[in-house]
């Protein structure tokens, strides 16, 4: 939402039958990435769970003329999407023993990039719309952002950016379950045009890990969207489709 990280305390549920050390690595790997989001670790609380957990509970500053919000998307402006998909599906691929090393290296580097420059490049074009893609996936997040805004987002399956070893996945149906409840909860929301993949389709609402943010920014911005992104460190950045006016029930629609 354009925020800044001042504090953060570790929220951790962890089995006691579990290794101490792996313990000590997810808490390593939390501590690094507050250190490179200039955010101070002041401590948290534990307790002993039958699955493993971990998040953080942030305290940070916004200016209040630069909240970023999931309202706000304006018919003719250009929906641009900072991560690739396909992280639900490399998990899931990774539980069934079916993801290749350098597969998995791939979304865990995105899963691990902070959305940091991300925001601060949405907040420098004006972005009228932003929402981070996460457990209801791309379809599920960019339906909210139709709502709240009071507008159709329509995207084109072919220009949606794919994690390397994804697509292949998702043509073997590895998704996460979280696909086909997003998919049943858009209902009539949810307008397919044209042939569709059915692999992509399952990647557009596949739960997302640590996904990007899709920010609908005006036309007349896009002319410093490349050099905005690379001063900010935006690795990869896709624009995947068009906000429309309202149509009726249809929040999303996704041309084949």
């Amino acid at each position: 939402m354009g925020g800044s990280p001042l504090s953060a305390l570790n929220i951790v549920g962890f089995p006691q039958e579990l290794p101490i050390s792996l313990l000590g690595e997810i808490l390593a790997g939390g501590a690094e990435k507050l250190v490179e989001a200039n955010c101070a670790l002041l401590g948290g609380h534990s307790v002993r769970d039958s699955e493993v957990k971990y998040g953080l509970a942030v305290t940070g500053t916004i200016d209040p003329a630069k909240i970023l919000t999931n309202g706000g998307a304006r018919a003719g402006d250009i929906l641009v999407l900072t991560k690739a998909l396909g992280t639900g599906t490399v998990s899931t691929a990774l539980n069934k023993g079916q993801a290749d090393a350098d597969v998995l290296s791939s979304a865990t580097s995105s899963m691990s990039t902070l959305n940091a420059g991300a925001a601060q490049a949405a907040i420098a074009l004006d972005a009228h719309s932003v929402t981070d893609v996460t457990g209801f996936g791309l379809c599920g997040h960019a339906a909210e952002m139709a709502a709240a805004s009071g507008v159709t987002l329509e995207f084109v399956a072919s220009d949606l950016p794919i994690l390397s070893g994804a697509e292949d996945l998702a043509r073997r149906e590895l998704v996460s379950g979280g696909s086909k409840r997003n998919r049943t909860h858009l209902g009539d929301h949810l307008q397919l045009s044209g042939d569709i993949p059915s692999h992509l389709l399952n990647l557009a609402l596949d739960s997302e890990t640590s996904g990007g943010l899709l920010m609908a920014i005006a036309p007349e911005n896009l002319g410093a969207l490349a050099e905005t992104m690379e001063r900010e460190s935006v690795q990869r950045y896709c624009i995947i489709g068009e906000v429309k006016p309202a149509e009726g029930s249809t929040q999303v629609r996704i041309l084949g």
